[in-house]
């Protein structure tokens, strides 16, 4: 089931504002999959949306790790995790569990993380009961749009 949270259009110089009613709307939920063409805008999405968050980590692509691990305090000071994974180099399912990423997976479920993933429809059948799907679209060199739905899987 899909159900439509949020609509956000940005560019680079508005994108902060864009990330703070991303994460005002939507820090309810632990699994984020952020869909879009090369270039779209997800990493770069994700870098500011850790900004926000006061991250102290140094927030890169994890294209060639897989997996970029990133701390940050939440209101009341608790740490908590962020895994930035990136499924553009797998090749399906067997591959992501392989490199770890169930675990990751399993981790934001249970609430005990936030997972934050790059090219989800690699293998999205890991992607558990519910998670939030994010396509970004370049409408142009500098603009974005971003449809933000909720899906529950039954």
């Amino acid at each position: 089931m899909k159900k439509k949270l949020l609509h956000l259009s940005y560019s680079l110089g508005s994108i902060d504002t864009a990330v703070k009613q991303f994460w005002e709307t939507l820090n309810g939920y632990n699994t984020f999959a952020f869909n879009g063409a090369m270039g779209a805008g997800k990493t770069t999405f994700i870098h500011h949306l850790c900004e926000y968050l006061n991250v102290e980590d140094a927030v890169s692509s994890p294209t060639f790790a897989l997996i970029n691990e990133y701390h940050f305090a939440d209101a009341t000071g608790t740490d908590k995790t962020i895994f930035h994974l990136d499924w553009y180099r797998l090749k399906n399912t067997d591959e992501a569990i392989n490199a770890g990423m169930q675990d990751c997976l399993e981790q934001a479920e249970r609430g005990e993380a936030y997972c934050f993933v790059e090219w989800p429809s690699i293998a999205r059948d890991l992607l558990q009961s519910q998670y939030v799907w994010i396509d970004i679209t370049a409408t142009t060199s500098t603009e974005r749009e971003m449809e933000i739905s909720l899906m529950i899987n039954v």
